[in-house]
C-alpha cells in the first residue's frame, strides 16, 4: 500500500523571532495561511501532522520565562519589539481549530519556543525543558503527543525524545529542494519516496520527501509563465510514485508559506490531486503517527533498523 504524509510546522512568529531580519511577508501571513490550510484540508478531507510550537497554546505570559533555560537573549524579541504583538506569540484559537477539526489531524510538537536542537548551544537541559514544557501544555489541553518535528529540521537530542515517550520524528530529506530537486526528480528520474527507519533509541524516523515551497521567487514566476507550477508537478510525481511502488511520499510546509492566492492555488491543486488518486487506488493518506503505529517492527538499540510491514529489518546507520 502506498501512502502520503503531509506535515506542517505551525509556528507563527516563533519561527523567526531569533532572526535579525524576519521575512515580513511570511511573518504577517502566518495566521492567514494557517486558516487556509485548515480549510483546504477540510475540503478534501486530508489529515495532516500539525507540529505546533507550544508557546502558541498559551493565553498570555510575561515574556521572561525565568524558569526556562534557553540560549542568551532567546526571549528578547518577545519582551521587546513584539511585546504588543500577541498575534505572533499566541494562537490558542488557531490550535483549537486543529484539535477540534472534523478531519483526523495529528497534534504534534514543534518544541516550546522553536529552539534549534542540533546547535552546540542547545545542551541537554535546554532540549529537555523545551520538550517537557510543550508536553505539559499539551496535557493541559488534553492532547497526547506522539510525533515531533525539529525546528528548522535541526535534528539533535533524539534520546530526549525517546525518554519522553515520543514515537516518531521527521528526519532530514534525502532529496534536494528548489531547482536541483526539480532536475533530480524530472530529468534524472530520482525517486522522491522515503523509507521510515527505526533508530538506536527506538524512534521512527519519517524522513521528508519534498518541501512544497522550495521553488520560489523570480524563478517560480518564470516557470509558471511558460510551464506550470513546478512544485505541483513534483508533488504529483511523488504521489504517483507512492501509488506505483507502494512507498511513502512525505510533503511538508509552513502555514506561513501561503502568503498569496497563488500559494493557495498550489495547495489546492496538490490536495485535489491527492484526493483523486486516493479515490482511484488503494493509496492511503497518513499522519506521521499513523506511519509509526502501523510499522510492525522490533525497536532496535544497536544502530537502528529499517522499518517495514511484517517486521522485516535491515541495518541502517543513524548517528547524531
Amino acid at each position: 500500500m502506498g501512502s502520503v504524509v503531509i506535515s506542517l510546522d505551525a509556528e507563527l512568529g516563533w519561527g523567526f523571532h531569533d532572526l535579525e531580519r524576519p521575512p515580513l511577508e511570511r511573518l504577517e501571513s502566518g495566521r492567514r495561511g494557517w486558516r487556509r490550510m485548515l480549510d483546504l484540508c477540510a475540503e478534501f478531507d486530508v489529515p495532516a501532522t500539525w507540529a505546533v510550537v507550544g508557546h502558541l497554546m498559551l493565553e498570555s505570559c510575561d515574556g521572561v520565562h525565568a524558569d526556562h533555560p534557553a540560549p542568551d537573549g532567546w526571549f528578547d524579541r518577545e519582551r521587546g519589539e513584539w511585546t504588543d504583538r500577541e498575534d505572533l506569540r499566541f494562537a490558542p484559537d488557531l490550535v483549537r481549530g486543529v484539535v477540534d477539526s472534523d478531519v483526523d489531524h495529528e497534534f504534534a510538537s514543534h518544541s516550546f519556543s522553536h529552539v534549534l536542537f542540533g546547535r552546540p548551544e542547545t545542551d541537554r537541559e535546554i532540549a529537555q525543558a523545551e520538550l517537557e514544557r510543550s508536553l505539559e501544555i499539551a496535557d493541559e489541553w488534553g492532547e497526547s503527543v506522539n510525533s515531533f518535528v525539529y525546528p528548522r529540521n535541526d535534528v539533535g537530542h533524539r534520546d530526549v525524545l525517546a525518554e519522553h515517550g515520543i514515537s516518531a520524528y521527521r528526519g532530514r530529506s534525502p532529496t534536494y529542494d528548489g531547482v536541483r530537486g526539480l532536475v533530480d526528480s524530472t530529468v534524472r528520474s530520482r525517486s522522491m519516496l522515503v523509507q521510515p527507519t527505526v533508530d538506536e533509541y527506538g524512534l521512527i524516523d519519517v524522513p521528508a520527501s519534498l518541501f512544497l515551497f522550495g521553488f520560489e521567487g523570480p524563478v517560480r514566476t518564470v516557470a509558471e509563465s511558460i510551464w506550470e507550477d513546478p512544485m505541483v508537478v513534483q508533488a504529483r510525481r511523488g504521489i504517483d510514485q507512492a501509488v506505483r511502488n507502494d512507498g511513502l511520499f512525505h510533503m511538508w510546509l509552513h502555514p506561513n508559506n501561503l502568503t498569496r492566492e497563488r500559494d493557495d492555488r498550489r495547495m489546492r491543486a496538490i490536495l485535489s490531486y491527492l484526493d483523486r488518486r486516493r479515490s482511484e487506488t488503494d493509496l492511503a493518506v497518513e499522519t506521521m503517527g499513523d506511519v509509526a503505529e502501523r510499522l510492525a517492527v522490533t525497536r532496535g538499540v544497536d544502530g537502528g533498523t529499517v522499518a517495514a510491514d511484517g517486521g522485516s529489518e535491515t541495518k541502517t546507520a543513524d548517528d547524531d
